[in-house]
């Protein structure tokens, strides 16, 4: 059984965040090369985004547990809990947009798909910026007002997106698929400005 930590660890939990974010901005750029290279290599992007995944998996399990195992946080145990499971959400919305592209058996991208994979990617490296000045919560207000303006870009391509599927009177099958992926690429960008919630939450409880 692990030890229960007295002593606050608060280097090891912003580390442990540092590299969920990081995971994020690569599992995000590997999406956009799916989109924008398609269909070439598309098996390999897919599975690569699995892996990351399983990774975002294990750092959230990874931080769950030393939230558990440390008497003193390095703030709200309710908020650390919070911020770990909407990282860890990203990186399923995104694996699930990824998953769906392959298991639906999509011939071709269609338009906005691209744009929406880009607004995740900078999103995340958004994210990633703003996890990377948690510790002493000196996290930009400015980063994270940039989060919700990509959230709101990203509704916007949804909109775009699901409008013209049902304008240009495509095959109602093909409808149905890229609706559901349109939404899941949505998905992901509203959780990055879920964790930009959570964190302007943290930063203040702890001005």
């Amino acid at each position: 059984m692990a030890p229960f930590n007295l002593i606050p660890q608060k280097r090891e939990f912003f580390e442990l965040y540092n590299a969920a974010a990081a995971n994020i901005v690569e599992i995000a750029r590997l999406l956009v090369d799916l989109l924008e290279r398609f269909p070439d290599g598309v098996d390999d992007l897919a599975r690569e985004v699995k892996e990351l995944e399983h990774e975002g998996d294990r750092l959230t399990h990874e931080l769950v547990d030393l939230i558990n195992r440390t008497f003193v946080t390095p703030f709200d145990r309710d908020d650390m809990y919070r911020l770990a499971g909407a990282l860890d959400d990203i990186c399923d919305y995104i694996d699930e947009a990824a998953g769906k592209i392959v298991s639906y058996g999509v011939r071709e991208i269609r338009h906005p798909a691209p744009g929406q994979a880009q607004v995740i990617g900078r999103a995340a490296v958004k994210l990633a910026e703003a996890m990377s000045r948690l510790e002493g919560f000196k996290v930009s207000k400015r980063v994270l007002i940039e989060l919700r303006e990509l959230e709101d870009e990203g509704d916007r391509l949804t909109h775009e997106a699901v409008s013209s599927l049902f304008a240009d009177g495509a095959d109602p099958l093909v409808v149905i698929r890229w609706k559901d992926i349109h939404e899941s690429l949505e998905e992901a960008v509203d959780a990055c400005e879920n964790a930009a919630d959570v964190l302007e939450a943290i930063l203040v409880k702890n001005k």
